[in-house]
């Protein structure tokens, strides 16, 4: 029965029939382990996620959830493995002890150790983001520079003068996070190529976090009248501190976005945003490993998304007594 299961050796197509007839009625499907070890691979491959301690994000599970999917549906088991702060024994513990056949890497830094580490190593892997002019490595991320931008151009046709960026959390700016140095450079292009006054202040990843960055904001800055951010976690706080100031949206104050489309469907009223495709993103990511796995002298590739961005109900002409 083997020679017909694996077709290594020809067999008649009659006793191929039989042997299919009884398989049909068995119910019977290949052992993963003993075909694996057969071909002397693991069937799993490594998820390297944030420290545990860091609440993800609605995003960051969204991708989690469907890389767990996506390797299900090609007979591939997942092992998550923390990476950053005091767990750099367990990253090199995946990656040198042959735990894995591949590793899906997330939240990188324009700079980042791992990949370099994981280029030594021979191993395959791709990114869920992607280092800085590295050429070399497969990846999937999305075009923060350019969904920022656009969306400070959606505000200044609307007539805001005076705009913030929230971006991510001050330990993730100066780590050289690429979402939020990627944002940073849409964000300066687009305020440059309008004439806006703009201000960047980081955030960190949750709600009382947001509410009091756009506080601190507004008593900074009164005449502010619009916020575009990628930090779907302080959305929430964001939403309690316009509300606890008398600011109506989009009446008294834009917000704009780059969210998963949950957070953006959440907020009061729905945010316009570029919707991340989190789920198509972490899909695509096993779909690369797979081709890094299998046929490891392939060219990189190399893909970039740019969502369009969805009008919902956040934003409206600047109000003329709150322009800058």
């Amino acid at each position: 029965m083997s020679y017909a299961l694996s077709g290594k050796r020809p067999v008649a197509n009659g006793t191929r029939r039989r042997i299919q007839d009884v398989i049909d009625e068995l119910g019977y499907r290949p052992n993963a382990t003993a075909r694996a070890l057969k071909e002397g691979r693991t069937r799993t491959i490594g998820l390297v996620v944030p420290p545990a301690r860091n609440r993800l994000t609605h995003m960051q599970l969204d991708f989690v959830a469907s890389v767990v999917d996506a390797a299900a549906r090609v007979d591939l088991d997942v092992l998550l493995s923390p990476s950053g702060r005091d767990h750099d024994r367990s990253f090199e513990r995946l990656v040198s002890e042959g735990r894995v056949d591949g590793i899906i890497l997330m939240e990188i830094r324009l700079e980042d150790a791992r990949v370099g580490r994981l280029q030594d190593s021979g191993l395959p892997f791709v990114g869920i983001g992607h280092t800085a002019g590295d050429r070399q490595m497969s990846w999937i991320d999305v075009d923060y520079a350019g969904l920022v931008r656009h969306s400070v151009r959606h505000l200044a046709d609307l007539g805001h003068r005076r705009v913030a960026l929230i971006t991510r959390s001050p330990e993730l700016v100066s780590a050289g996070y690429g979402p939020a140095c990627r944002a940073r450079d849409g964000f300066e292009a687009a305020v440059a190529e309008r004439g806006l006054d703009g201000i960047e202040v980081p955030c960190g990843d949750d709600a009382r976090s947001g509410q009091e960055c756009l506080e601190a904001l507004l008593r900074s800055h009164p005449d502010l009248t619009a916020v575009t951010t990628i930090n779907e976690a302080a959305l929430p706080g964001i939403q309690r501190a316009l509300a606890d100031t008398g600011l109506r949206v989009p009446y008294d104050f834009s917000i704009t976005g780059v969210a998963a489309r949950t957070w953006a469907e959440d907020f009061r009223p729905p945010l316009t945003a570029a919707d991340v495709p989190a789920l198509e993103m972490g899909e695509k990511a096993v779909s690369l490993l797979v081709e890094r796995i299998t046929a490891p002298d392939t060219p990189p590739r190399h893909i970039l998304l740019t969502p369009p961005i969805s009008l919902r109900s956040s934003t409206a002409a600047a109000r003329t007594g709150r322009q800058g």
